[in-house]
């Protein structure tokens, strides 16, 4: 019982944060729309939120094991909950920038803390994989609650800043029934290392893992595959609204499936490795990936204004691009899982302070260069941009596997 409420725990953290990180997208498109604001300055929201990521994560990942878990999550969820509340009062684009900044920064310790309770709740290879997708899914399932939630909050068309803003209310109630289960869940507080018994050494131990070739191949993976995601979804609400022609709410909530399908992807990922090796896989999912893209984005050029009046008078392509997201799914979890289960669980909040930094810095990383694409070139050229990265994710995944196999003897 102690395990399950300590799943439960985590899983309402990942949720959470799930519509709070992934709700740059539909704030991104709002904020345009209600702030008079350009794409490349509405794409700050990322980096507020992304590099908080980063330098938290960077600076304090080999400290919270000191401090304890669990007091990390409470100190993460108490953060935003004041941010949520202070932020609809304000009614500023500056105060959505500092709302972001204080969520990236409460990731970093949710997640940093997350993935190090997993490690202590998984006995095996397996079960850590099985865990780690199954919070990953539960991760989109939030995703795509926060889809419709913003979309409850914002009308068809462009809406006075105030009123959308309220959504933050609800949110922050939201956060408060997590804060509730994180304060009861049994989370066990880590043990100490006996080989490092200062600060500064469990700092450095994270700065030496980044330097291991592995490590290297790896950390490049998580940034392309993080570059690709963050920058279709950060820009589908945009791209449906501005090339697909539809209205804010309902480009909001066609979104959703993009996050649908990556929940899916993950939740089934476990029981196709039970068949598949994971290397295959992946490349069947890059090259479906491609292969989609190639199909779908020239069915969305020179479309004509019509009515659109629900979510089901959309385009045929606004259903299928987003089904790319079934395909890429799997990439990321699984990569971690391989990753965190080559090295002693004594390294995994370190590993996982990496795996954060490289993540938001990816994710920075496309959503402005999406947005300054999609401004200059146009939407489709945008995500046209995005086959490059697949290629190199390509490319990572020969070189790590080659690292990750044991050679023979």
């Amino acid at each position: 019982m102690s395990r399950l409420m300590t799943i439960v725990a985590i899983a309402a953290c990942y949720f959470t944060f799930a519509i709070l990180l992934n709700s740059v997208g539909p704030v991104i498109l709002q904020s345009i729309n209600s702030f008079d604001i350009s794409k490349p300055h509405a794409s700050t929201l990322e980096g507020f939120k992304d590099l908080s990521i980063a330098l938290v994560s960077f600076v304090i990942a080999s400290f919270i094991p000191r401090i304890g878990y669990k007091i990390a999550l409470l100190a993460g969820l108490l953060l935003v909950l004041l941010a949520c509340l202070v932020t609809p009062l304000v009614n500023e684009f500056v105060m959505i920038q500092v709302l972001f900044a204080c969520i990236g920064t409460s990731f970093a310790l949710v997640k940093v803390s997350v993935y190090s309770i997993i490690g202590q709740l998984s006995h095996d290879a397996k079960g850590h994989a099985s865990l780690l997708n199954t919070i990953e899914g539960i991760f989109m399932l939030g995703v795509l609650s926060g889809y419709w939630v913003f979309s409850s909050f914002i009308g068809e068309q462009p809406s006075d800043s105030a009123q959308w803003l309220n959504v933050y209310f609800f949110l922050a109630f939201l956060i408060g029934i997590t804060i509730i289960f994180t304060f009861f869940a049994p989370i066990e507080k880590p043990q100490k290392s006996s080989q490092s018994v200062k600060l500064k050494d469990d700092f450095l131990q994270m700065i030496k893992l980044a330097y291991k070739p592995l490590v290297l191949i790896f950390v490049l993976s998580i940034f392309l595959y993080v570059l690709v995601e963050q920058g279709i979804g950060t820009w589908l609400p945009t791209f449906n609204n501005e090339i697909l022609h539809l209205p804010v709410n309902i480009s909001i909530q066609v979104t959703s499936l993009f996050a649908a399908s990556i929940a899916v992807g993950r939740l089934l990922a476990g029981q196709v490795l039970r068949v598949f090796n994971w290397y295959g896989f992946l490349n069947v999912c890059l090259l479906g990936m491609a292969i989609l893209m190639l199909l779908i984005l020239p069915l969305t050029k020179d479309l004509v204004p019509a009515g659109v009046d629900s979510i089901w008078d959309a385009p045929l392509a606004a259903y299928i691009l987003p089904l790319i997201g079934l395909l890429m799914a799997p990439i990321y979890p699984i990569l971690n899982s391989v990753m965190l289960s080559s090295l002693n669980k004594s390294h995994h909040a370190a590993m996982t302070g990496l795996i954060v930094v490289f993540s938001a810095l990816g994710g920075t990383t496309g959503s402005i260069l999406t947005g300054y694409i999609f401004d200059i070139f146009g939407g489709q050229n945008a995500f046209y941009s995005a086959l490059i990265p697949m290629l190199g994710i390509a490319l990572s995944l020969y070189f790590f596997r080659r690292k990750t196999t044991p050679s023979p003897t």
